[in-house]
């Protein structure tokens, strides 16, 4: 009876029944056709009966293992891969039905197969989380099929819990470019560093893009290899990102919400803070300060920031400037460089808050993010065919040129600016540090 509970009936066994029920209807008028209708059913019985002891009979079954990371990275394509194992001695065709969490809102969670005797296979996909938080995958089902006149079901898997978090894929991406200075190729700009104001630190092999001026032709012509020389930076500045957790921040682009972009290049920002020999920090706000880790260099300070980063969610009220500017003033005594990650629509929601940001900009350098909106620009520059769609495009041509007096207050008030797209935030944000970290304004 339980064997019985596993047997699906599938559409090649209707067919063929409605087939052999039209054979028999038509022999009702073709005398010779009622003996081969006959000899068709049996054939078609025995081949039904056959299958149905190929599949269950023995102890042929199938087994699926779930090789899936340990976490997700929220925004990116994360691999996945499935590992089924036939046991059967004869091949098999299997269908795998996947529970996918409910936040991915997947419909087409089939995986078919084909595996040889006792034979097994592996099936990769990706999968692009867009919330960070807990994703619960159901059952994983396979159905398993000789003839195809029937399908036996195996519930191979329990439920399984995966945790997705800041983008730590970006993250491995650009520490390993990093390391071997290929951050040129993700679209990290080299900064010219004005003045030589650094100390003479040693003598390395040349690697693609280092500078030709510091070429060390003594070292090379003892060594017959192309030696540069390094430079020591000024270490140990605090680097710190502000984030905004206001209804501001709930806006969504590709997916994903401006509070993830900003978690995300945060992450990444911080990465690179401490491989650059720099101290990094965090602080989230709204209506009051929620998360504050100091600015660190230890070997947990990264870890520490991704799991307060994890935990973050997006709070509905107008964030307080005032109690920022209070709660900074107070925590953090030394001179930082700050990436205040924001979204000020209108020029008036700016010029409420100028004035703490003007008061932080004089005890720190406050690099602001404004975040372009993207599908505005193209309905800004789209061909309108309609009256309404010419009144559309001249709201967002305004909504365009009041960003840019955004950007402009900014800059004329001190500030230094990022106006980005959500999806080039990162880089911007690395490109940034980089340029005030060589003009040694910090």
């Amino acid at each position: 009876m339980r064997r019985l509970k596993q047997l699906f009936l599938t559409n090649q066994f209707f067919y063929s029944l409605l087939g052999i029920a039209t054979l028999f209807a038509i022999s009702f008028f073709i005398k010779g056709l009622f003996i081969v209708a006959w000899i068709v059913f049996w054939l078609w019985l025995a081949v039904l009966i056959f299958d149905f002891v190929v599949l269950f009979a023995g102890k042929g079954r199938i087994e699926i293992t779930r090789a899936y990371p340990e976490k997700l990275s929220n925004g990116d394509e994360n691999p996945m891969k499935l590992i089924v194992n036939s046991f059967y001695p004869f091949p098999t065709i299997i269908e795998i039905l996947e529970e996918f969490p409910i936040q991915l809102q997947i419909r087409n969670n089939e995986f078919s197969t084909r595996l040889s005797a006792y034979q097994s296979s592996e099936i990769s996909y990706l999968m692009r989380p867009t919330q960070r938080g807990i994703y619960q995958f159901g059952r994983c089902m396979a159905l398993v099929k000789r003839f195809g006149f029937f399908k036996r079901r195996f519930v191979t898997n329990q439920v399984q819990e995966i945790p997705c978090y800041p983008s730590y894929i970006q993250l491995r991406k650009y520490q390993l470019l990093a390391t071997s200075n290929r951050l040129n190729e993700l679209g990290i700009k080299r900064i010219r560093r004005i003045g030589s104001a650094m100390e003479f630190d040693h003598v390395r092999e040349y690697v693609q893009g280092d500078d030709y001026r510091r070429m060390n032709w003594k070292a090379t012509a003892k060594t017959k290899k192309l030696m540069v020389n390094q430079y020591e930076e000024e270490k140990s500045q605090p680097i710190y990102s502000f984030i905004d957790l206001g209804r501001a921040m709930r806006m969504p682009f590709d997916g994903l919400t401006l509070l993830d972009y900003a978690i995300n290049a945060s992450l990444v920002l911080s990465n690179a803070t401490i491989l650059k020999q720099d101290r990094a920090g965090l602080l989230t706000f709204s209506k009051d300060v929620n998360v504050f880790i100091p600015a660190e260099k230890r070997n947990n300070q990264m870890l520490k920031i991704s799991e307060a980063l994890y935990q973050v969610t997006t709070k509905f009220d107008e964030p307080e400037y005032g109690k920022l500017y209070s709660y900074a003033n107070a925590h953090i005594n030394k001179r930082s460089l700050v990436f205040l990650y924001t979204n000020f629509e209108t020029l008036d929601s700016l010029r409420r808050q100028m004035n703490y940001l003007s008061m932080l900009n004089r005890s720190h350098i406050i690099v602001v993010v404004v975040f372009k909106n993207v599908e505005v620009e193209d309905l800004a520059k789209s061909s309108p065919k309609k009256t309404i769609e010419i009144y559309n495009q001249i709201i967002a041509e305004k909504f365009i040129y009041e960003k840019q007096l955004i950007v402009q207050e900014l800059i004329r008030n001190g500030f230094q600016t990022i106006y980005t797209a959500p999806e080039n935030l990162t880089i911007n944000s690395i490109n940034k540090y980089l340029e005030i970290k060589a003009r040694g304004l910090i």
